[in-house]
């Protein structure tokens, strides 16, 4: 019997694929060595005590879940349910958690706290479940609990990661492969607006909303999609008269951005990283003008070094309204990139601009 144990929970990065994992897209993203830590253990009672450093302490009946004001709690207690409507064998437990991932900069502190903690209480009270019902546990616990509809992607690729691999995921089917993350002579690395992004979590709703509200109109003229990007563009283009603007630049940015993800694996695995790093800037572009999920600080970072031949690909990373871009940067550029990101960042928006220099990891580990 385990009583005691310790789960490293990564952060993860996405390539290109951006707000697709919800309409049966392709994704391509990554674990990172960015993790945040659980410590683990059986108290025998039926109450779960929660230390988070840095946020506060909190206690439950685990038999009495209910809402709490703050928000990251809620991510916790969803897991719980979620657990207990498939294995009910959980009791109480204390846990002690440590966070080296910024929250609100796109690398998904929250699906690492999902996680972390999922996989952690698997192993602690032996319950069985599945990796990929992990995935999908924490998936729902977001939805039903914290009212995010997000996609599957941020659980995927926490659950999943592999060191020096991206995951080229089919969201629709949850195929996927393992491509080698070979990006030398370039680094990853990541430029966080320290914007909250307060609006992502209404508009990220409200976009998927939009999403479904278009394949309906779609299938009631005698289709039968299950998912946005399975529509052809050829089809899509035959409602641009039917569909209102706002939901047409929507499908169409979603059908455009798979077509982009799938490329931009092809061209990852073949070496070709000018062409990965166009791929990206193309990504952003539809983000910002089609999805509009971007802000100015964001547009701002991408266009600051779109004519840098030594910056080859950067967009907006994540839900969007902030957080953080990614960017393919030459190794021997890194110092200099930041010190102009940071001065003309800190000139425009009188703002500080933070850096993440990122390397790819594994996912959940217990130890």
């Amino acid at each position: 019997m385990n009583t005691n144990i310790k789960v490293k929970s990564p952060g993860r990065i996405n390539l290109i694929g951006e707000h697709i994992d919800y309409n049966g897209g392709h994704v391509l993203p990554a674990a990172i060595d960015l993790n945040i830590n659980f410590y683990l253990k059986r108290n025998f009672t039926k109450f779960c005590n929660i230390e988070s450093v840095g946020f506060g302490k909190f206690s439950f009946d685990i038999n009495e879940l209910k809402i709490e004001s703050k928000q990251w709690k809620n991510y916790l207690i969803g897991v719980i349910q979620e657990i207990k409507k498939v294995n009910n064998n959980i009791e109480g437990f204390d846990c002690k958690i440590e966070s080296k991932i910024p929250s609100g900069g796109g690398i998904s502190s929250s699906a690492a706290l999902e996680c972390g903690l999922a996989m952690g209480l698997n192993e602690l009270f032996e319950l069985n479940i599945e990796k990929i019902d992990i995935v999908k546990i924490c998936r729902n616990a977001e939805h039903n609990f914290v009212g995010t509809k997000c996609g599957i992607m941020d659980q995927f690729s926490v659950v999943f990661g592999k060191k020096n691999k991206l995951i080229f995921l089919n969201c629709k089917t949850l195929n996927y492969s393992l491509v080698n993350a070979v990006f030398d002579p370039y680094s990853i690395i990541l430029l966080n607006t320290n914007i909250s992004h307060n609006l992502a979590e209404s508009e990220y709703n409200k976009r998927r909303k939009q999403c479904e509200t278009a394949l309906k109109i779609i299938n009631s003229k005698n289709y039968n999609f299950k998912d946005i990007c399975e529509i052809p563009l050829i089809t899509l283009k035959t409602f641009k008269d039917i569909l209102n603007a706002e939901l047409y630049e929507k499908v169409e940015y979603a059908i455009y951005e798979n077509h982009r993800t799938i490329e931009a694996a092809k061209s990852i695995e073949n070496s070709e990283l000018e062409t990965f790093g166009k791929l990206m800037y193309e990504s952003h572009i539809g983000l910002s003008e089609k999805y509009k999920v971007s802000c100015k600080e964001l547009d701002f970072l991408v266009e600051l070094f779109e004519k840098d031949e030594n910056v080859i690909g950067s967009r907006m990373m994540g839900g969007g309204f902030g957080g953080s871009t990614i960017n393919l940067v030459k190794t021997s550029y890194v110092k200099e990139f930041l010190e102009i990101a940071k001065n003309e960042y800190l000139k425009s928006f009188k703002r500080s601009l933070s850096s993440i220099v990122t390397s790819i990891s594994n996912g959940v580990e217990i130890q």
